[in-house]
């Protein structure tokens, strides 16, 4: 991809060109993709970018179309319960943090961004002893484990909500939001139309997420005969996760790089988890939206915090996992049908703030004050 500097970064590119930033961020595509308009951002200001991943999950994907030097490091995942992987786990994050000091005293970057995930922990930790300035980004409200234990390595932590607060955080707290990569608000609903051959009625596009969610794939399916009577449905179910459903008006995708702008600019209503970045997406988009949050009993409930937020400032539609039922699923999107133009007057009335250009600011800003 080519990339012209454009008048507003002339100044900071000619300051800055030898700058180098080393990204991190991985473990799922929720970890990766807020970091592209950052990073994007960068590169047409001139700075050389390096992105450390694991050595063979999805970041190097996700990442390729910036054309980024990739590097891969071992990782373990941290986990908040026991298992007999938690010992070679940490073996693993152990021979990465080598790795990561090795990268770093050998590359000297002048700045590191984390977007968190188990794989940031080794750069962040090893940029902190360096010496090398770190920033990190939070989406959800809740902190995750990996941000929580790099706080004291942290210079800024910049946060999707203005409650977000880490403890130990020595460094800057500052509230940005969510960045959103810039295809997504330029979608084109009739490609869709073209490409999934979809006709006039109303389309629900429902996604469990880059890993998929078995509980939603499962209350969709079942609850199709009712679904396919007034809307056509897109189903976006995860990696492996379709089971090949051959019916009018129903598409399954596993996952969806090429032409997801396009589903959400043609779905008149979405039904998703409550990641803040699918979220923010929503938002952003002022999409009709159904949120399903990931249950506490299989998460820290940073999902069910983003939900929260967004039903109390009347911006999403929330039903709980643990109801979802074929006939409290169509109940819910009838609610939210009835209700359509209150919910759609609260998006309209949020204020998105302009999340790459403060991360942008306080990365320059932070290789000024060193």
């Amino acid at each position: 991809m080519t990339r012209t500097p454009d008048n507003r970064a002339e100044m900071t590119t000619a300051a800055i060109k030898s700058q180098h930033i080393f990204a991190v961020g991985g473990g799922s595509a929720g970890h990766v993709l807020p970091a592209l308009p950052i990073l994007d951002e960068l590169l047409i200001r001139g700075w050389r970018v390096t992105y450390v991943g694991t050595r063979s999950g999805l970041e190097q994907r996700l990442t390729a179309q910036l054309g980024l030097t990739y590097r891969g490091i071992f990782s373990g995942k941290l986990r908040r319960y026991w298992s007999w992987r938690n010992f070679t786990d940490l073996a693993l994050i152990a021979a990465g943090f080598v790795q990561a000091l090795a990268m770093l005293i050998a590359d000297r970057p002048q700045v590191v961004f984390s977007k968190g995930g188990f794989v940031s922990l080794p750069i962040v930790v090893a940029a902190g002893l360096l010496r090398i300035p770190v920033i990190a980004h939070e989406s959800d409200l809740t902190p995750g484990l990996a941000n929580r234990l790099a706080a004291p390595f942290l210079r800024v932590l910049c946060v999707s909500f203005p409650e977000t607060r880490i403890p130990l955080m020595r460094g800057k707290t500052l509230y940005a939001g969510t960045p959103i990569r810039r295809q997504v608000l330029q979608g084109d609903a009739q490609r869709a139309l073209q490409r999934w051959s979809l006709d006039a009625r109303p389309l629900l596009l429902v996604t469990g997420g880059s890993l998929g969610a078995a509980p939603i794939n499962e209350a969709i399916r079942a609850a199709l005969p009712q679904l396919l009577s007034t809307y056509q449905v897109v189903h976006v179910c995860g990696a492996g996760k379709t089971i090949g459903v051959d019916q009018a008006g129903y598409t399954e995708l596993e996952y969806i790089d090429a032409g997801w702008e396009d589903l959400l600019a043609a779905a008149a209503i979405v039904i998703s988890r409550a990641g803040a970045n699918a979220l923010f997406e929503l938002l952003a988009l002022a999409k009709l939206n159904l949120l399903i949050p990931l249950s506490p009993k299989a998460s820290r409930s940073d999902q069910v915090m983003n939900a929260e937020f967004a039903e109390g400032l009347g911006m999403s539609a929330v039903l709980a996992e643990s109801e979802l039922d074929t006939k409290r699923l169509m109940a819910a999107l009838a609610a939210l049908v009835a209700q359509a133009d209150t919910y759609q007057a609260a998006l309209r009335h949020w204020q998105r703030p302009d999340t790459v250009a403060i991360v942008v600011t306080e990365i320059e800003a932070l290789i000024r004050a060193d």
